[in-house]
């Protein structure tokens, strides 16, 4: 039987679908494009092909296309009514996952990897920010990721996929350096891997490299896949690092090529958070509003979202906030409240707190800023992304301290960040 990247048995016989699907998976780990195309190349080449159409149900759930996604797995599950045990749980797996099963999937997950450690595309879900565990809306989900990832380190070994979600969950515990170390190696053996790319982006971020952070990011993102699941997220990262660095006019046209609605194929959550927080730190960091461009993240959220979701939720309301419309955002807060105390958001009314900040730094109340910020500071993991993703909240946080007069508590806040040097872009705030 013909065997995976992994070493794992598939049921097919055909090596141009085996070959196919391989390539397909690996696009998924790296993040890089075309990975419809190619899964369809394995189909075409078996179509009962179970794992095949699985992928590809899992790469219409990873671009937010529910519907499409849930079709294929349920191909994939009809489909492997005769295949092996470890081909029949990896699809139900990613059935549940697809389906919004999410905790039972995460449940039948660590159960399989007991027997098949190296069925990496089962681990994948688990993984990153994003991930079923970035997702849970628990306090001590970055600690939980590194246990769960560390004891497939044996099994993993150099694998290149391995060492970038492995220091991606090292570098948001502190470790950014052993982070840093394993993003490189992973790029040594797949230079286009976009997922070893954004892993460095943010390490050099953590340790406060800004310069060599900048000069990374251009000499590789010339080359980046536009069509690649990660294409708008890096590029707001070299945003980010321009900003930082001054180079204004240019940031913003990265954002404006990259990242805002229509530019990028990117996942509409990447899109929607990704411009929303850069529009927001490029204010904080003394540039002048674009009202244009809020009002087509405006439009572009309420297009996309019927409701708030998990991370997303936690940007809702800035672009009502940017915008002035305190009618909207009045209403933002009130259903992010209802549905927080309700339990059906993972980080409980966290979000609704955080918009109340927004709307209070967007009527220049400094002090209530700080009020509500300063006591949830260390409940904002919460909400998911990265921790440099959530130095959106830092930095608010840091502009109120500036404009209050209030500057000691603002250098106090970015020295308390022991295990952590990143720069922050805030207009008035000086550290070194």
């Amino acid at each position: 039987m013909l065997e995976d990247r992994y070493g794992l048995e598939l049921s097919t016989s055909s090596t141009q679908a085996r070959d196919a699907y391989v390539d397909g998976i690996d696009r998924m780990l790296s993040a890089d494009g075309h990975v419809e195309d190619i899964l369809g190349q394995a189909v075409e080449a078996d179509p009962d092909f179970a794992l095949a159409h699985a992928a590809i149900g899992r790469q219409h759930h990873l671009m937010a296309r529910g519907k499409e996604g849930r079709a294929s797995l349920e191909t994939a599950t009809q489909l492997a009514a005769s295949v092996t045990i470890r081909e029949q749980q990896h699809v139900e797996i990613l059935r549940n996952l697809v389906s919004g099963q999410v905790p039972k999937s995460f449940e039948l997950t660590k159960e399989h990897l007991a027997d098949h450690p190296r069925d990496a595309f089962v681990l994948s879900p688990a993984c990153g920010v994003f991930g079923t565990i970035g997702f849970s809306g628990r306090l001590d989900r970055e600690a939980e990721m590194i246990s769960f990832l560390e004891p497939f380190a044996a099994d993993y070994a150099d694998d290149w996929w391995f060492q970038t979600v492995h220091g991606f969950a090292l570098l948001e515990t502190g470790r950014w350096e052993r982070g840093r170390d394993l993003a490189r190696q992973s790029l040594e053996q797949r230079p286009s891997n976009a997922h070893a790319a954004h892993t460095l982006a943010h390490a050099l971020y953590e340790g406060g490299a800004d310069e060599e952070a900048l000069a990374f990011m251009s000499e590789w993102t010339p080359g980046a896949d536009r069509a690649g699941m990660l294409h708008c997220h890096i590029f707001w990262h070299y945003a980010l690092l321009q900003l930082i660095a001054g180079q204004s006019d240019a940031a913003v046209h990265t954002i404006e090529t990259n990242c805002l609605p229509g530019t990028t194929p990117s996942p509409s959550i990447n899109v929607f958070s990704d411009a929303t927080s850069f529009l927001w730190r490029a204010e904080l960091a003394g540039l002048p509003r674009n009202a244009a461009h809020w009002a087509t993240i405006r439009d572009y959220y309420e297009e996309s979202f019927r409701r708030p979701i998990v991370f997303v939720d936690a940007h809702a309301g800035l672009p009502y906030a940017a915008l002035g419309e305190h009618e909207k955002l009045t209403a933002c807060i009130a259903q992010l409240q209802e549905l927080g105390e309700a339990g059906k958001l993972p980080a409980g009314t966290t979000a609704a707190t955080l918009t109340r900040s927004y709307q209070a730094f967007a009527n220049e109340q400094w002090s209530t800023v700080i009020d509500i910020l300063e006591p949830v500071m260390d409940q904002v993991v919460r909400i998911g992304g990265s921790r440099a993703q959530r130095d959106l909240i830092t930095n608010t946080l840091l502009a109120a301290y500036i404009h209050d007069g209030r500057a000691d508590a603002a250098r106090a806040l970015v020295a308390a960040e022991h295990d952590r040097q990143p720069t922050h872009a805030v207009a008035g705030l000086a550290t070194r």
